[in-house]
């Protein structure tokens, strides 16, 4: 079973009115919470630690996720409110801004995180669930914990308008990076993280240098790339209508860890030996599944049987 580890929110997304005026629309989200019903869809044993509240909203994350399939023992549950991203669409694109002072998912400690399942075949990690203390600290002990045992991929999905202490982020951020065996950015995490000097092959290298095997860098319309040990594998985005962004590169990340769970490959020793043309596979099996989800409103990804 793959553990997402992160995030459960609410997207509040903008909507039309009959009248005249823009309302908002509550739909299940959050990176790492679609990360885990995409991998439900796609036929892949999944599960979910998270801090979930025991409001309204809280209780339609955990249908949800049993819903596709998701297993919810490992959800923390507490009377705090959930977390709401309100999101805005320009052409498509989303931004967001979040309301999570003092939320449910926010709120968790190390103190509570459950114990991992013996079925725990690996860990997924990112999002705004990495930014925010006290549940940053939890995420990070837990992946430094772990680590040694599971294969561990991280999609840090930076929202910088979310970050009040970037110096304590970074930290953070670079140490959970070292302990990755796959580490994917959009190009724009990438100049974040890096700086934004050189060509992407030389920012991937700074990843690498942390202790990332594979680094995987999402560029929109232009296809992926996976890069390990000097060489550099390149996937073409696949062609879709597209409706909005919502969930893409949430549904890419789970695309590449369900491939590599089906293939046999989702252990640290098959990971140890794979090259960067070896994972080609895997990221073409991600951008097919993301270009269902931008062709549908929201974050909508497929089933199994859709593709």
């Amino acid at each position: 079973m793959i553990i997402c580890c992160g995030e459960a929110l609410m997207d509040m997304i903008p909507v039309q009115l009959p009248k005249g005026g823009t309302g908002f629309v509550p739909h299940t989200g959050g990176a790492i919470f679609n990360t885990a019903v995409a991998l439900g869809r796609l036929g892949v044993p999944a599960g979910m630690i998270s801090g979930v509240s025991q409001d309204a909203f809280g209780q339609k994350l955990a249908e949800t996720l049993s819903a596709n399939t998701v297993d919810t023992g490992l959800l923390i549950r507490s009377s705090h409110l959930t977390t709401l991203a309100i999101v805005h669409l320009v052409d498509g694109h989303a931004t967001y801004a979040f309301y999570d002072e003092g939320s449910a998912g926010r709120s968790i400690t190390p103190k509570d995180l459950p114990d991992l399942p013996d079925s725990t075949s690996a860990l997924y990690f990112g999002g705004i669930s990495l930014v925010s203390l006290p549940a940053a600290d939890a995420y990070s002990d837990l992946c430094a914990k772990a680590a040694g045992q599971y294969p561990v991929m991280i999609d840090p999905n930076i929202r910088p308008s979310f970050i009040t202490d970037a110096a304590a982020y970074r930290a953070r951020l670079d140490r959970m990076l070292g302990q990755a065996d796959i580490v994917k950015v959009s190009d724009e995490d990438l100049a974040w993280i890096t700086g934004g000097a050189g060509s992407l092959e030389d920012q991937a290298a700074v990843l690498q240098a942390k202790g990332a095997r594979f680094v995987i860098i999402t560029r929109g319309s232009e296809g992926a790339m996976a890069l390990c040990d000097g060489a550099v594998a390149h996937v073409s985005a696949k062609r879709a209508t597209v409706v909005d962004t919502v969930g893409a590169g949430d549904t890419f990340n789970a695309g590449v860890l369900a491939h590599l769970q089906q293939s046999k490959r989702l252990d640290k020793a098959a990971l140890g030996q794979m090259s960067a043309q070896d994972l080609a596979g895997a990221l073409a099996y991600g951008a097919r599944v993301a270009a269902v989800t931008v062709s549908r409103a929201g974050a909508n990804p497929p089933w199994v049987h859709e593709l």
